[in-house]
């Protein structure tokens, strides 16, 4: 069966959780491995009346291409019958929003959670950091130090964003595009979610800092 919509570009983010596809006509969307597993079709799903939960840890494991129109996942959890078409992950991402706010509902009407995970009891994450480099060192006065952060500062991104409220020299050093940042020893992006008990090391991208 032809396809609506060809994709350009597929690329697993593992640590993220995240796959990501772009399309010939410009789109690109970011789909949580969360939002695919609870969102997947197949006959053990369709036919229950309560949606899958406690999947916010899951992870795809492996990718295989169904000829030339869809994606076979194999997730952690040991799911892997679901395949998605072209035209299905393009849906999925352009209904992200609404789909999203469908599925909170649900699992809130039925009691369930999102997470299997136990939480610090004052919700917040707990990290250690690791800060490389002669010239960083200068600026954080320390090679490591252990952090508690609110739950909302939860991605690199807003990680490096809290650390730059700490002074100037912090707000140029931490900028977005001013180091590369691991956590658990693997490269990480912008959008890379944080976890209580991750490591994150930072190494300044310009020997001028």
């Amino acid at each position: 069966m032809a396809s609506k919509h060809i994709p350009t570009e597929i690329k697993l983010h593992q640590k993220s959780k995240i796959l990501e596809i772009s399309f010939e006509t410009g789109e690109n969307f970011k789909y949580p491995c969360e939002y695919l597993r609870t969102h997947a079709k197949s006959a053990e799903i369709e036919t229950s009346d309560i949606p899958v939960a406690g999947k916010a840890e899951v992870n795809i494991e492996k990718i295989e291409p169904q000829g030339n129109y869809a994606l076979r996942l194999f997730f952690n959890d040991g799911y892997d019958t679901g395949i998605f078409s072209w035209d299905t992950f393009f849906d999925l991402g352009t209904h992200y929003d609404t789909n999203w706010a469908k599925y909170l509902d649900a699992i809130e009407k039925h009691g369930l959670k999102r997470s299997t995970r136990e939480k610090p009891e004052d919700g917040k994450i707990k990290i250690k950091v690791l800060y490389f480099m002669t010239n960083m060192l200068k600026v954080t006065k320390k090679e490591t130090e252990e952090l508690i952060l609110p739950e909302s500062i939860n991605e690199v991104q807003k990680l490096l964003k809290f650390l730059r409220f700490k002074g100037k020299e912090w707000e140029t050093m931490f900028a977005d595009d001013a180091v590369q940042v691991t956590v658990n020893k693997q490269f990480a992006e912008l959008f890379t979610k944080l976890e209580h008990g991750d490591e994150v090391a930072f190494v300044p991208l310009s020997k001028d800092l």
